[in-house]
């Protein structure tokens, strides 16, 4: 839908999407394919080596840098992608949360457990705003937590508030969202089988051994590493990649449902049919001419 209406619009696309940033990381991250960015120009894909951890800051910065050049060439961008955060980031006066290489090592020696602890004992409630299961996650909450003293349900009653406040946007921009719905499972089980039978595992096993502290958590990679070298059954790690794509969905539609800006339209299962429900709305604001 993106290509046909930037192909339509003269835009250039956007990635949105914390992983896409990695190169070589191309099918487990649905990344544009060569046929795709031959149709379109794409940016902030394959900026970085797997190993590297690019930041939230990292992308804001790359990106706000993109979205001026495009700007000062009279090029229409859009955005595409999945990451909550990562659009925040570049269409709201968003400060990321800091980081330091001190704090993050020590905590990167703690047991996950020990973390997990240390954040439930500072925050009861954190469980409601980080995913307890995911070690990278709750290791940022605590690393953050340390830096600046804010709890998890601190910053988002921070953000709540912000919101209440209402957006304030730094760029003009107009968002659709489509929402398959109770047909989300079954599209996510179809398209986990593609990746599958594109490569993925053989994907995983080349980069296994390069991704950093970041990217070897990326939904996918991280329950197929097992598979890769022999340790998992492959129908287990499918299965708790599907478990960990379904949970990440269902965070990103309780992110995104947040946002009042966004204009979410009835999902169709033809793709030319939610282009022209997209095209509407555009045109109605006068976006593509």
């Amino acid at each position: 839908m993106a290509l046909v209406l930037a192909e339509e619009a003269g835009a250039d696309i956007v990635s949105v999407d914390s992983m896409q940033v990695y190169r070589r990381m191309d099918i487990g991250t649905a990344k544009p394919d060569a046929a795709a960015q031959a149709r379109v120009r794409h940016h902030l894909i394959d900026l970085a080596d797997p190993g590297a951890d690019f930041t939230v800051a990292d992308y804001q910065a790359a990106g706000v840098d993109t979205l001026d050049r495009l700007a000062a060439a009279s090029r229409m961008a859009l955005l595409v992608g999945g990451s909550g955060l990562h659009f925040r980031a570049l269409v709201d006066p968003v400060t990321p949360a800091p980081t330091d290489a001190a704090v993050r090592a020590d905590l990167e020696a703690a047991p996950p457990d020990m973390l997990v602890a240390e954040l439930l004992d500072r925050d009861p409630g954190a469980g409601a705003f980080v995913d307890l299961a995911n070690p990278r996650r709750v290791l940022r909450a605590v690393e953050i937590l340390r830096l600046t003293g804010a709890s998890p349900s601190r910053r988002a009653a921070a953000t709540e508030r912000r919101d209440l406040e209402g957006y304030l946007a730094v760029r003009p921009f107009v968002a659709v969202g489509f929402d398959p719905g109770d047909g989300l499972a079954g599209r996510i089980d179809r398209r986990l089988r593609a990746m599958i039978d594109a490569g993925l595992v053989d994907e995983v096993a080349r980069l296994q051994h390069r991704l950093g502290r970041t990217a070897r958590h990326a939904v996918g990679y991280r329950q197929l590493r097992g598979v890769a070298d022999g340790t998992v059954p492959l129908a287990a790690g499918v299965a708790a990649a599907r478990r960990a794509t379904v949970g990440l969905a269902r965070r990103q539609r309780t992110f995104f449902r947040r946002d009042p800006r966004i204009r979410w339209l009835p999902w169709h299962d033809d793709a030319s049919v939610r282009a022209q429900r997209a095209r509407t709305v555009f045109e109605e604001l006068s976006w593509i001419s």
